[in-house]
């Protein structure tokens, strides 16, 4: 009776830390998405302002842009 209920025992701890496995990992991956999910993705202006800044784009270029996005 000994060895079967060692193997059944066996059995149930290994079921315990699939379990706990797998908590951990949804948890983990829940945590990570929440954070990453915050944020907005940027509109073409914000990009546009940025490169302005960025001094990538002379304000001559800026203006034009600009006028192209915001016609629709």
């Amino acid at each position: 009776m000994n060895g079967y209920s060692m193997g059944f025992g066996s059995v149930y701890m290994f079921a315990v830390w699939v379990l706990v496995g797998f908590s951990t990992y949804a948890l983990i991956k829940l945590f990570f998405n929440k954070r990453n999910g915050d944020r907005k993705p940027e509109s073409d202006l914000e990009i546009l302002k940025k490169r302005y800044a960025k001094g990538e784009i002379d304000s001559e270029e800026y203006r034009k842009i600009k006028k192209d996005l915001t016609e629709d």
